[in-house]
């Protein structure tokens, strides 16, 4: 989910590359294309859940939006994380609530679809699910605050199949200062440090795309097992507070930890994301006191009418983006979480069936066939199986703990 009500707004209303200099690979599509559909393609961060509540079906092929079944398919994607999200206005009971209804549509739609997918919650079980050619689907949760400040619950979503947690959103948790909103806490507070012991020993990845750069680095000096970044970009490229610096890149990769870059317009752009600035307290201001019904489009062509057309942005600047994270944190340290279905597309990458382009532009940048296949999904999964390993060791380590 994008940071902010204006990004996402966008993202519902909005529902080849130039070659590299040097050597390009003669035959190049069609070794990309072997490549692409013969690999692990894992997407840690797809928004599609929040369709899953209506009567919208996963299984029929939409021109609107950016995923279903049929365009999974075409595209290659063959492995998700489902965001599980509310609002981190909604808290307390109600974002338990919430959220379980979202995890419990996850579950159906496997259970719905038994022959296409299967839901999968370690990464034996999503190899398992590759070799059988079928779609893994698993489960990530967007924003500590549905957690209800209670460690019990946080243990309940472990057992549903939740295998990470974005600590906040784009507004504090009781807990967790978040990169959209002011410092509250300077980073982390005594709860928040139990929350990533727990998540530790859960074999929970803990999820700092959203954090503020304090809560950061305070995960950073606790958490015993690597991190992950789950839909960020560049701030080197893009200067803006929902993506990582170049060092904390460097810090997320030292501990063992991945960047998975999103596809969302205003991370990857400048000129795009300034004009999300500028239109988000004017959205604000043409969404007070409006019903939840209101006509989105109106107002979006109220805010061209004001700031002019958005900035148009090249699906390239993907490419730009994981170029640099390799190059800033190695080629095991970079991944893809695309945002699709909580953020508006670049030009070029309207929906999960444009991903091929990825795997072909990343050959043609000189990238071997075993490095696309490590960003594609290898990473992630070695991600998986070292909080996993963690997570064992940890509770060896408790069991092994003299009784009080």
């Amino acid at each position: 989910m994008s940071n902010g009500c204006t990004a996402h707004v966008f993202a519902v209303l909005a529902c080849g590359l130039a070659l590299a200099q040097g050597h390009v690979p003669e035959n190049s599509a069609p070794r990309a294309a072997d490549l692409h559909f013969s690999s692990l393609v894992l997407d840690t961060h797809v928004d599609t859940t929040s369709r899953l509540q209506s009567k919208w079906n996963f299984a029929e092929l939409h021109k609107s939006g950016h995923v279903d079944l049929p365009r999974l398919k075409t595209g290659g994607l063959n492995a998700l994380f489902f965001s599980v999200y509310i609002p981190g206005s909604v808290t307390g009971p109600k974002a338990v609530s919430e959220a379980l209804k979202r995890i419990a549509s996850v579950h159906k739609l496997v259970e719905d679809l038994p022959e296409e997918m299967s839901l999968c919650t370690t990464a034996s079980e999503v190899q398992q699910a590759h070799r059988q050619g079928k779609i893994t689907a698993l489960l990530g949760m967007e924003g500590g605050h549905m957690i209800a400040e209670s460690l019990p619950v946080l243990r309940m979503y472990a057992l549903l199949g939740v295998r990470y947690l974005t600590l906040t959103h784009s507004v504090n948790t009781a807990w967790a200062d978040s990169s959209g909103d002011k410092p509250e806490h300077n980073g982390l507070t005594p709860f928040g440090r139990e929350v990533i012991g727990e998540l530790n020993r859960l074999g929970i990845m803990v999820d700092i795309s959203h954090v503020s750069d304090k809560t950061f680095r305070d995960v950073l000096a606790i958490s015993r097992a690597p991190l992950i970044a789950s839909h960020s970009c560049c701030r080197a490229l893009t200067n803006n507070p929902r993506n990582m610096t170049d060092e904390m890149i460097k810090a997320l990769a030292a501990k063992g930890g991945i960047i998975q870059i999103n596809f969302h317009r205003g991370f990857l752009d400048n000129a795009a994301s300034e004009y999300e600035r500028n239109a988000e307290p004017l959205m604000r201001e043409l969404l007070s006191g409006k019903p939840e019904t209101e006509d989105f489009e109106t107002i979006f062509q109220e805010i061209r009418r004001r700031l002019g057309p958005p900035p148009q942005v090249s699906w390239e600047r993907i490419i730009e983006h994981i170029d640099h994270a390799v190059k800033t944190a190695g080629i095991d340290h970079v991944g893809l979480g695309s945002d699709f279905d909580g953020a508006q597309m670049p030009e070029g990458m309207e929906d999960c069936t444009r991903l091929p382009k990825i795997t072909e532009a990343l050959l043609q940048r000189g990238y071997s066939g075993a490095d696309v296949r490590k960003i594609l999904g290898e990473n992630t999964l070695r991600l998986m199986t070292e909080v996993e390993r963690t997570a064992g060791l940890l509770r060896k380590e408790y069991r092994s703990m003299p009784s009080r």
